[in-house]
């Protein structure tokens, strides 16, 4: 009998061969967030040990973009050991119900983590005020009934896939229903300005270039310049390249400093910020996976050399960072700054994330029907944005 030396996946659950599958147990939610934890990190491995596996990882975030880069990955991953389905859109048993959807029989809930959350207390604000207690808002509340995260758990979702009832349009990030066309992209255009304006940044289209770039950002006079030779969609393109720099790679950035994300790593800081655009661009219809190919093929390269870096570095103060935690920080970083982008730009779709969805008119079939995505942009001018930016200069 042939052998292999490749292990079993740590997330894949082990069936007995002398009796069937082991007891079936619930386990405790703490027991479940570990189970999910060690999950992840596994995935995030194998995404430094096969590159490829980081672009499916943006691919699942441009579609369902309103949830964290973790959560995504957990998603993914959860969906691949059932079926070749990948999650679009993911809600509660009781979600689903309320929008006439009911989970089919026989099916295993998909787990995200979720904060468990506690109202905070006069008391609370009070030892606060004192430093006594360090209290992390979770909801800002109304002034009056404001939460605190007080720990995590494993929440159960269902893919619509898993679900049967009233049919659905469900837009798929990265397809259009007609070909993305120059007016569109000068919409988009017109969104990504918006989140620099409220950034404070000022956007010129130039002639000049800083060695080679497309596109670069100067923090220290808040001006971002765009080459005027590039098509329409490059601009687009370069332009939420350089929003993620203004986003991400900033003095004080206190989380890339433990890996060295900006000026000590350039190759890194580059990814996080192509990454971001493609999540952006993708999300909106646009594939940039053949242009953006040279940045990300890097990924797993940029990881290691912050992992070696950071053992270099290691001093008393300062421990190594693992290319598993260099490798969530990224996902995370990645997929917060490009959601701030997409609740501005305003992509066709709901992110993953059930909403108030029109049903169908036809009714020939109750099966979910999938839709391919139309891009709608709101205008700059009625856009708000999160970002806060600030210094040093890089380049796309």
């Amino acid at each position: 009998m042939e052998t292999t030396s490749e292990p079993t996946p740590r997330w894949l659950t082990a069936v007995q061969t002398n009796g069937g599958a082991p007891p079936a147990t619930h386990p405790s939610p703490e027991q479940r967030v570990t189970e999910l934890t060690d999950g992840l990190y596994t995935l995030l491995a194998d995404a430094v040990d096969h590159p490829q596996q980081w672009h499916r990882l943006l691919d699942a975030s441009a579609t369902m973009w309103r949830y964290s880069g973790g959560n995504v990955a957990l998603l993914m991953m959860q969906m691949a050991q059932r079926s070749p389905v990948k999650p679009t859109l993911v809600a509660g048993y009781k979600e689903w119900e309320r929008h006439g959807r009911y989970v089919l029989k026989g099916e295993h809930a998909l787990y995200v983590i979720a904060p468990r959350t506690a109202r905070i207390t006069p008391d609370d604000q009070e030892g606060k005020a004192a430093g006594t207690r360090d209290l992390e808002p979770a909801e800002p509340g109304d002034g009056e009934h404001r939460s605190r995260i007080v720990g995590w758990r494993g929440q159960a979702v269902f893919d619509v896939s898993q679900t049967e009832g009233e049919p659905l349009l469900v837009p798929v990030a990265g397809r259009a229903d007609v070909p993305f066309q120059t007016d569109s992209c000068t919409q988009l255009w017109e969104s990504l300005a918006g989140v620099a304006r409220n950034a404070r940044y000022n956007i010129v289209v130039s002639e000049k270039q800083a060695g080679l770039a497309d596109g670069y950002i100067d923090h220290g006079r808040r001006l971002i310049s765009v080459g005027s030779w590039l098509g329409a969609e490059d601009r687009v393109a370069t332009l939420a390249h350089e929003l993620a720099h203004a986003s991400l790679h900033v003095p004080g950035d206190a989380i890339g400093a433990l890996y060295g994300s900006s000026t000590e790593h350039r190759g890194l800081a580059e990814i996080e910020a192509e990454s971001v655009a493609y999540v952006v661009l993708r999300a909106h219809g646009i594939d940039r996976g053949e242009q953006s190919v040279g940045y990300l093929a890097g990924w797993a390269d940029a990881v290691l050399e912050a992992e070696a870096d950071s053992i270099l570095r290691c001093t008393r103060d300062r421990k190594p960072t693992s290319r598993v935690d260099i490798a969530k920080s990224v996902l995370g970083r990645v997929t917060f700054v490009a959601k701030t982008i997409l609740e501005t730009t305003n992509p066709s779709g709901v992110g993953g994330r059930l909403g108030p969805i029109r049903p169908v008119i036809s009714r020939e079939s109750a099966r979910v029907q999938y839709l391919p995505s139309v891009l709608s942009v709101r205008s700059a001018e009625n856009a708000h944005s999160n970002n806060s930016c600030a210094p040093p200069a890089f380049g796309r």
